[in-house]
């Protein structure tokens, strides 16, 4: 048993996140576990369209619709990283907003990082929006197509951060503590990834995905969605570490929490908007 926990909790010392080197050139598990996620989003919603009779979506639409995302992704984590996490430094620093090179202290390159989940939350939903004004696609068929879909990709993304060694947890000496090589204090700590991995993902995944298949009103997965996801996620970061130069907000709060607590908000607001919308139609999901 001691030796099963030794395994465990110096299991990230033994992961190379580089899966292979070629000169300068490197593949690193964290953009292929991105990819996988992607990819699995994709395949989930093209075996919908086939399938599922009520939406009208062609397989070419929603090709084009998740390119938009990835793109509204990208940009809505970096804003949404400035805005929420770092404000104050990147009004003084601008142009490392978009620049790999941080001019703080001299010249140095860091490559952009800093992404929130919460600010590319909002980037999907409008490029989204966007896409399907553009494309006169009914927002709500494409909500529902899509929000079942996404949870599972999440395992895979949070199976990249810890491959990683990023976004570790608070200092524990719950069993499940792991040491990782990143943490300049090298603590045993929540390997609060994996708890993201399965609640985030793979729970999310098995709540959502038969849900699809119920009476709800049109548009109601966003909903379900934003309260699901916030709720989960508002409980990890309990043991999640807050960013360093933030800390707690409130008493033991964070901002994540603060972000999730609003989601759960909205959620709630667009569950209840999406059945005022449908109780004098009768319109409802498949």
């Amino acid at each position: 048993m001691n030796s099963f926990r030794d395994w465990w909790q110096h299991l990230p010392e033994h992961i190379d996140p580089v899966i292979f080197k070629i000169g300068s050139f490197q593949l690193q598990y964290y953009g292929l576990m991105y990819l996988v996620a992607f990819g699995i989003c994709y395949a989930l919603v093209v075996y919908r369209l086939k399938r599922e009779k009520r939406f009208t979506m062609t397989i070419e639409q929603a090709q084009g619709l998740i390119m938009n995302l990835v793109i509204g992704l990208i940009i809505g984590a970096r804003l949404g990283y400035v805005l929420f996490y770092n404000f104050s430094y990147y009004v003084a620093h601008p142009l490392e907003i978009i620049s790999p090179v941080q001019f703080n202290g001299g010249i140095q390159f860091t490559g952009i990082s800093g992404m929130s989940y919460h600010g590319g939350l909002i980037g999907v939903i409008i490029a989204g929006f966007l896409f399907v004004r553009k494309h006169k696609i009914d927002f709500r068929d494409a909500v529902d197509l899509l929000i079942p879909a996404i949870p599972l990709g999440y395992t895979f993304g949070r199976l990249g951060n810890f491959i990683n060694g990023e976004l570790y947890g608070r200092a524990t000496d719950f069993v499940l503590g792991m040491y990782f090589p990143s943490d300049p204090r090298q603590l045993l700590r929540h390997p609060s990834q994996l708890y993201e991995a399965f609640f985030e993902g793979l729970f999310l995944f098995a709540v959502l995905w038969p849900l699809r298949k119920k009476n709800w009103p049109r548009g109601a997965m966003l909903g379900l969605y934003l309260i699901g996801y916030g709720t989960v996620r508002f409980l990890i970061e309990f043991v999640r570490q807050p960013d360093e130069h933030l800390g707690f907000i409130v008493h033991r709060i964070s901002m994540g929490q603060l972000l999730c607590a609003a989601m759960i908000v909205s959620g709630l607001i667009i569950y209840g908007y999406t059945r005022w919308c449908d109780s004098g139609t009768g319109r409802h999901g498949p």
